[in-house]
């Protein structure tokens, strides 16, 4: 098995590779349906995870693969170290043009990421980070804010969900944003772009790999509403919310959010 340091070179190289890969097949036009779900899947999505598929796995044949552009294989379950990737997270994004998506890429060891990158075409920005090395972003590192208190913090949210009229104590008034893509809000919560995000619905764990990683290297905590702690390369991938700030904004959040019993 190669290092985590050549894991991460693998990962990078090959990201920044299909990202320029997305963005040439929107110049050349976009062929666009949707799944069940009315989420939107394009060419581009289908071909870039092909091409990563093909490129990471010729390169580390006994590693697993978990994919949302993929079916799922549960041999991945056995494995030691496993990718977990995002062709295109943020596709609605993607396709209007606005720079608010990425490729996701995870290597995840014992359950926990070992290293992932977050590529932002549109922005020209390369987010990085390996266990116990910091984060990066365009090899500077990163940092989350260090705001305590939530009256007037930047918070990437849904705003009718925090404007909701069944909380029991209305959110105080904050600077509310929004990323299509889950890895993107994790990565700007690292860098310290917000200072938190919180989003109450199921998200799979290749939005979330390789994204909290890097904001954990930054200083975040990231756990689902009830503050546990998110594992990966699980039989069922996902989880079913997602919160990201500085250790003391996260606390402040979960003592809102703690009590929540989501449906499903």
């Amino acid at each position: 098995m190669s290092d985590r340091a050549d894991d991460l070179a693998l990962i990078t190289e090959a990201a920044t590779h299909a990202g320029a890969m997305a963005m040439a097949m929107r110049r050349d036009g976009l062929t666009t349906r949707y799944k069940a779900d009315k989420t939107p899947v394009t060419d581009a999505d289908l071909a870039v995870d092909a091409w990563l598929r093909a490129r990471l796995m010729d390169a580390r044949p006994g590693y697993g693969w978990l994919s949302e552009e993929t079916a799922d294989d549960p041999a991945r379950l056995a494995c030691e170290r496993v990718f977990v990737v995002d062709p295109i997270d943020g596709t609605r994004a993607y396709v209007k043009d606005k720079p608010w998506w990425g490729v996701s890429i995870a290597v995840v060891e014992a359950g926990r990421p070992a290293c992932g990158v977050v590529r932002a075409p549109d922005r020209d920005e390369t987010y990085t980070a390996m266990a116990g090395e910091g984060a990066r972003l365009n090899q500077t590192p990163i940092f989350a804010s260090k705001t305590e208190t939530l009256e007037g913090c930047a918070m990437l949210a849904d705003a009718p969900m925090m404007r909701h009229p069944a909380w029991p104590t209305p959110w105080p008034e904050m600077e509310l944003g929004n990323r299509n893509s889950i890895a993107y809000r994790l990565c700007s919560v690292a860098s310290g772009a917000f200072d938190a995000m919180l989003a109450l619905s199921t998200k799979s764990e290749w939005d979330m790999a390789a994204g909290d990683l890097i904001a954990r290297e930054a200083g975040c905590v990231v756990t689902d509403h009830k503050g546990r702690p998110l594992a990966y390369n699980r039989a069922t991938p996902t989880a079913p919310s997602l919160v990201c700030a500085g250790p003391t904004l996260h606390r402040l959040i979960l003592s809102r959010t703690e009590p929540i019993d989501l449906p499903g």
